[in-house]
């Protein structure tokens, strides 16, 4: 009797997985984008963090402030009656006159004498050190992705997300010496401020962390070569023996 042997199956048709690797690569760089465009807010902005002096009387005018990684900014507000709850100056967004000036360790000349005592001012370069870290990751990571949409310039993909994903790590690191900074500030006796609030900068700041971090761990998966799902894939896929 004949026997007959059963062919193996076909390999499944991989030729879809390759079309869909740049759609997910463009889907994933979008995002980023976004993640980018909050960091550079975040960077360039200065409302990290608002301060305002306890107010003992009203009526009268009182000092708040807002500040980023370079530069403080003072609000001379006009104060009325405040609820139970409402003992700062504030809220900044009250008109007032406003006055800003770079951090005196940045320019030599400003005066911001609120970052000259104790620790603030190495807080203050700290912080805004690393975040020029975690811009310059951002700028080189989409470089990368942009020369990857060429052909056969897949691999810049890899070391995209790594940089991206450097990115986001730097600028959490710097959130948190910026909110020790603040907290340290409110602490000391050497300053007159008593309530604190962090603000939209600080949410960018945030956000771009997620943003960054989460992508870019995302766009490493989609740059890894796909795990043959089926034992014969490897072996169909290799070469013939001579």
């Amino acid at each position: 009797s004949r026997i007959t042997r059963r062919a193996p199956p076909a390999a499944p048709v991989r030729s879809g997985m390759d079309e869909s690797k740049p759609l997910k690569v463009r889907l994933t760089f979008s995002v980023i984008l976004v993640g980018v465009s909050l960091l550079f807010a975040a960077v360039v902005t200065d409302h990290w963090a608002v301060l305002s002096p306890k107010v003992e009387e009203y009526n009268t005018t009182c000092e708040a402030a807002h500040f980023g990684l370079w530069r403080l900014c003072t609000k001379r507000i006009f104060m009325q009656a405040q609820g139970p709850k409402e003992k700062g100056c504030g809220p900044i967004s009250l008109p007032g006159e406003h006055n800003c000036s770079y951090f005196k360790h940045f320019t030599p000349g400003q005066s911001s004498e609120i970052f000259e005592v104790t620790t603030q001012k190495e807080y203050s370069i700290s912080a805004a050190a690393i975040a020029i870290f975690s811009v310059g990751f951002a700028i080189i990571g989409t470089i990368c992705v942009l020369l990857s949409f060429r052909k056969k310039r897949d691999y810049l993909l890899k070391p995209a997300s790594m940089f991206y994903t450097f990115a986001g790590l730097c600028i959490i690191i710097s959130v948190e010496v910026m909110r020790q900074s603040v907290k340290r500030m409110i602490d000391s006796k050497e300053t007159v401020w008593i309530e604190y609030s962090y603000s939209w900068s600080f949410a960018c700041a945030c956000a771009s962390f997620v943003l960054l971090f989460v992508c870019g761990i995302a766009l490493l998966l989609i740059a890894l070569p796909r795990f043959p799902q089926n034992p014969w894939e490897t072996c169909m896929d290799a070469e013939p023996e001579h």
